[in-house]
């Protein structure tokens, strides 16, 4: 059995005497710091520090690097200048996804992809494979191994962020970088991105460099109610603005129109690959969608929990919990798209008995002044 992967911060949790770890696709990473509703609460209304450098780093660059990913990604890649990013999908030719993921535009012909941990080398593979002829510019390099990933979230991450930096962090619009920024006495990539429906920032670095991060970052953070945060806040965090979670939202399986990401994808644009698909399922009109539910009846939603209607199965949900801050038993589910109106009543099968629910919007959390990425 191959040893869990950990982070140049995994010595650093030993501080918190109610720190968990868990096995999550490989990696040893910290469930919780202090407990879930704790740092949910302080992220909704101060800040949580995040450590996501599990997370993958390719750089992409060379002539022919723009080409590349438009034919690679759906989002349009032409429409990035120096310094933006956004948020994008790569998809399989039958329209299902390989991986959700950010692309940072560094400079002319020169990118960085921020890929989901447990898709790292399925991704770099994917890509390696179609750096054709046409491509023979491109360079393609995974610096994972060698990158750290803090998220900064919460409404009070520029006033914590701005006692450790000069950078103008104030005048960073959404889905913006400054690509060599001194935070902490150290020289990292900050971007206001992130994965929580709040304001927040992301900061790469050198592995070397975690401890003074991490630990300038707390301390700057102490007076503002900063706490450390980890997976359990950051899925319910990001389940209540139904941001999707790769293997649940979005899969193989799942295209991203039916997941409702479809922002994100430029039909316009010259050929991607997956379009054609995409382009015929649209036209067909969606099989499934999907949409949030609530239960009516006592019980909560979990992930690929079967959900029923006029005595037949309709779809499972895909993630659901108990909202910490609407304290209302919700859900994210995968429906045939005949039950997606709101206010249709289905019945979500748990434990072994079918329990009322009803098809609601979502997402269930937007923060007051929400910006839309690119």
């Amino acid at each position: 059995m191959d040893a869990l992967k950990r982070t140049p911060f995994y010595d650093l949790y030993s501080a918190y005497a109610e720190a968990r770890c868990i096995d999550f696709g490989g990696w040893e990473l910290p469930v919780q710091f202090t407990g879930i509703i704790k740092e949910h609460e302080a992220v909704r209304q101060q800040a949580g520090l995040f450590d996501v450098s599990h997370m993958g780093e390719f750089m992409v660059s060379g002539n022919g690097s723009e080409a590349f990913l438009q034919q690679m990604t759906t989002n349009d890649v032409s429409r990035l200048t120096d310094g933006a990013a956004q948020y994008t999908l790569m998809l399989y030719p039958n329209g299902g996804v390989v991986d959700d993921l950010l692309v940072y535009r560094l400079g002319e012909e020169r990118y960085m992809l921020v890929v989901n941990a447990s898709n790292i080398d399925k991704d770099f593979q994917w890509l390696q494979e179609h750096l054709t002829a046409e491509f023979s510019g491109v360079s393609l390099k995974n610096v994972s191994d060698e990158t750290l990933l803090l998220a900064l979230q919460g409404p009070l991450a520029e006033s914590i962020l701005s006692e450790v930096t000069s950078a103008p962090v104030a005048e960073l619009k959404p889905f913006h970088f400054i690509e060599h920024a001194m935070v902490c006495g150290v020289e990292v990539l900050l971007s206001r991105t992130g994965y929580t429906g709040e304001d927040g920032f992301e900061l790469y670095a050198p592995q070397d460099t975690a401890a003074a991060l991490w630990n300038g970052l707390l301390a700057a953070g102490s007076k503002h109610g900063l706490t450390p945060a980890g997976l359990g806040a950051r899925d319910t965090l990001r389940f209540e603005a139904k941001l999707p979670l790769y293997g649940q939202e979005l899969s193989a399986d799942i295209t991203p129109l039916e997941a409702g990401v479809q922002f994100f994808v430029k039909l316009d644009k010259a050929g991607f690959i997956g379009k054609e698909a995409l382009v015929k399922q649209k036209e067909a009109g969606l099989p499934r969608r999907l949409v949030g539910l609530e239960m009516i009846d006592r019980g909560i939603p979990r992930s690929h929990y079967p959900v029923y209607a006029d005595g037949v199965k309709i779809g499972e949900v895909t993630t659901g919990t108990q909202s910490p801050t609407l304290k209302r038993n919700l859900g994210l589910a995968l429906l045939d798209a005949a039950y997606s109106e709101i206010g249709t009543e289905v019945y979500v099968e748990i434990r072994g008995k079918q329990l009322k629910a009803a098809v609601v919007k979502a997402p269930f959390y937007k923060k007051s002044q929400g910006v839309k990425p690119q």
